[in-house]
């Protein structure tokens, strides 16, 4: 059987590899696996809660800094661009932390989808700006 990337879908960790279907996201376990040096990634399920649907995924990872110590980051591709926030170590790693976080890299997607549908907009507000020698 093939490996599956952990998920974070609507408050639980699933995990094919823990005895546990599912951990609860700010529980003892969950801070428990963040910190458990096989355990270095996890997608994260973006709900567009006005389509009713999931919109797309951010991958966690867990990073190793120069200073020592593991710090997680997330991720998330929008056409061709990679967007990368730092989330921190295990222990600020919260339910509320990742909603926040998924809302920002949310809303730097629209602003990237906003720009390319009107380009003449933004050429005329970079003209209009333009300082004249």
């Amino acid at each position: 059987m093939a490996y599956r990337t952990p998920r974070v879908s609507s408050g639980l960790l699933c995990d094919d590899r823990t005895p546990r279907p599912s951990i609860k996201l700010d529980s003892r376990d969950w801070f428990a696996w963040l910190e458990a040096p096989e355990n270095c990634a996890f997608s994260y399920a973006l709900v567009n809660h006005t389509k009713g649907y999931i919109d797309g995924f951010m991958t966690v990872r867990k990073e190793r800094r120069q200073r020592g110590g593991a710090y997680w980051t997330a991720y998330r591709r929008h056409g061709r661009r990679v967007r990368k926030i730092y989330l921190g170590p295990s222990a600020s790693l919260t339910e509320a932390r990742l909603v926040a976080v998924a809302a920002r890299l949310y809303d730097r997607a629209d602003q990237h989808v906003e720009a390319a549908a009107c380009p003449e907009s933004n050429c005329a507000r970079n003209y209009n700006n333009k300082q004249l020698p």
